[in-house]
């Protein structure tokens, strides 16, 4: 999976916003680029805990299933543990 669309307009809004003001129907997809980014990243984060739990917990069909839920968002799967 390559860069989110979302991702993509963030970085757009953000060239256009070092040379001039956002536009007002600029700064709300900016508001909301920064919201659905951030959204995204607790998904991930959430993710990775409950891998490191599963881990923990030797359940590996479980740990394989959330890599590859991790993977489907853009995400690396974890580093194993040794």
């Amino acid at each position: 999976m390559g860069i989110m669309p979302i991702h993509e307009r963030l970085a757009e809004l953000w060239t256009i916003r070092t040379r001039r003001a956002l536009t007002c129907e600029e700064q709300a997809d900016f508001e909301h680029c920064l919201a659905v980014n951030a959204m995204h990243c607790r998904m991930l984060a959430n993710l990775h805990n409950l891998s490191l739990l599963a881990s923990m917990t030797s359940d590996r069909e479980w740990q394989h299933d959330i890599c590859r839920r991790i993977e489907k968002l853009g995400g690396s799967p974890p580093a194993p543990r040794i």
